[in-house]
C-alpha cells in the first residue's frame, strides 16, 4: 500500500485488509455514520488479468452493490481481447464476492467500457458495453449491420437475478445511425428518470463519431429495455458523459472536456439537448467522471431533491487529485468538496448505497488498482445538511 493511501486511511479511521472485510477503528462497532471514509482494492494489475480499467457501479433494487470493469491483456482499448468482469457485495460494500467473468469470447473478439443501469421497476440490471472484432471507436465503419466485424457494436448484458447470471443482447441496429462511424456506451452508470412525463425512462449515455468529430447522445427506452432509441447528438466536442435528473425534471448532461467540464440540458427526457457550455467550477483534464442525484426520489419541495454529487480528477493537466464535490442547488454552484486521493487516479463512478452512504469506484495509481471507497455525507463536512 502506498504511504499516502495508508496515511489517508489511518486519518479516516480505517485500514484496509486486502479485498476483504475492512478493519474498524477503535470504538466503531459497524459500518455506519461514525466511519467517514473506507477504501479497499477490488482488483490489482496482474492478479487475474494483466490489466484492469474502466469502472462501473450500481446498487440493485435488493441493495446489492455491483462493480464492473474491464479485464485487459494490455492497457489498449478496443479492438483488443478484453473481458467484462463483475464483483458483487451483499453487505453494502463491506465485503465482496469473487471476481466473475460476465463476457469473454475467443480472440480477436473483445467487450469493454462497461456502464451499469438498474431498472427500479423491474429489478433488471443492464451492463452496457462496446463489442469489437476488427475496429475500435476511431476506426469503426459506417453502417449498422449487427454482424459487421468492422463496426464497433452497441451491446449490453442483463441480469434478472441480482447480478448472479447474465445474458447478452446487441442493439447496434436500433441505436446507430448508419451514417455514423464509431459509438460506445459511456462507462459508469446510467439513470432512470423518477419524475414527470417520462417517469420510468431508462437513459444510457453514448459517445458518437460523426464525420470525424465526436458527439454525445442519450439512448433511451420507455418499455424497460425492450426497445431503444438514440436521441439527437449534441456537439461537436462530445466525449464520455453522464446525465442526472434535476429537481424540476430537467436532464443535465455532464461531458468530459478540458480544461473544464461542459454541460448541456434536456427538457424532453434526453431526446434533445441544448449546446454545450463550459462549467468553470469543474476543472478537468479530459477524463471520465460521475454525477448523481443524492436523493433521486425526493419531491421538488424537499431541499434534498437539489443535492448532487460529482467526482472527477480535479486538475486541468493530469489525471490526479480525485475529488468529490457537492451541489445544493441542482449543479448551479459546487460549494462543497473533499479530496479522496491526491495522487494519480483516473476514471471514477458514484452510486448511492442502501444505508445512505455513497459508493465510489475508481482507477488508482498508474492504473494499478481498481479501488472501491465509500463515505457518508458527514465526510464532506456540513455540506447541504443545514438546508433540511
Amino acid at each position: 500500500m502506498h504511504r499516502r493511501m495508508l496515511v489517508a486511511l489511518v486519518s479516516a479511521g480505517l485500514l484496509t485488509l486486502g479485498s476483504g472485510t475492512p478493519a474498524l477503528a477503535h470504538g466503531d462497532q459497524h459500518l455506519g455514520n461514525r466511519i467517514e471514509l473506507t477504501s479497499q482494492d477490488l482488483a490489482t494489475r496482474g492478479a487475474g488479468f494483466p490489466q484492469y480499467r474502466i469502472p462501473a457501479l450500481t446498487t440493485s433494487t435488493k441493495g446489492t452493490v455491483i462493480a464492473a470493469y474491464d479485464g485487459r491483456p494490455t492497457l489498449a482499448d478496443l479492438p483488443s481481447h478484453i473481458a467484462l468482469v463483475v464483483r458483487r457485495s451483499t453487505d453494502g460494500g463491506a465485503t465482496w464476492q469473487a471476481q466473475q467473468v460476465v463476457r469473454s469470447e475467443a480472440a480477436p473478439k473483445g467487450f469493454g467500457d462497461p456502464s451499469l443501469l438498474t431498472d427500479r421497476t423491474t429489478g433488471r440490471i443492464f451492463l452496457f458495453h462496446a463489442a469489437s472484432v476488427n475496429q475500435g471507436f476511431a476506426g469503426s465503419h459506417t453502417g449498422n449491420g449487427d454482424d459487421d466485424p468492422d463496426i464497433l457494436h452497441a451491446d449490453y448484458s442483463y441480469s434478472d437475478d441480482d447480478g448472479v447470471t447474465w445474458r447478452h443482447r446487441r442493439i447496434t441496429s436500433m441505436v446507430k445511425n448508419p451514417a455514423w462511424g464509431g459509438l460506445f456506451a459511456a462507462s459508469g452508470e446510467g439513470i432512470q428518470l423518477r419524475h414527470g412525463p417520462h417517469k420510468g425512462r431508462l437513459l444510457q449515455q453514448y459517445a458518437i463519431r460523426i464525420d470525424g468529430a465526436n458527439y454525445a447522445a442519450s439512448a433511451y427506452s420507455d418499455d424497460h429495455g425492450a426497445t431503444w432509441r438514440m436521441g439527437e447528438p449534441v456537439g461537436p466536442g462530445g466525449d464520455e458523459n453522464k446525465t442526472v435528473e434535476l429537481s424540476d425534471g430537467t436532464v443535465m448532461l455532464n461531458n468530459r472536456s478540458a480544461p473544464y467540464r461542459t454541460v448541456a440540458y434536456s427538457s424532453d427526457g434526453g431526446a434533445t439537448y441544448t449546446p454545450f457550455a463550459p462549467d468553470p467550477q469543474l476543472p478537468d483534464p479530459a477524463n471520465n467522471a460521475s454525477i448523481i442525484r443524492y436523493a433521486p426520489d425526493a419531491p421538488p419541495s424537499d431541499p434534498r431533491s437539489k443535492w448532487l454529487l460529482f467526482s472527477n480528477t480535479e486538475d486541468t493537466g493530469a489525471r490526479r487529485n480525485l475529488t468529490v464535490k457537492m451541489s445544493c442547488d441542482d449543479g448551479a454552484t459546487w460549494p462543497v468538496k473533499k479530496v479522496v486521493d491526491p495522487g494519480a487516479a483516473a476514471y471514477s463512478t458514484l452510486t448511492r448505497l442502501p444505508d445512505g452512504r455513497v459508493g465510489l469506484l475508481y482507477e488508482r495509481g498508474d492504473y494499478q488498482h481498481m479501488t472501491y471507497a465509500s463515505f457518508g455525507l458527514k465526510w464532506l463536512g456540513e455540506g447541504c445538511r443545514h438546508q433540511r
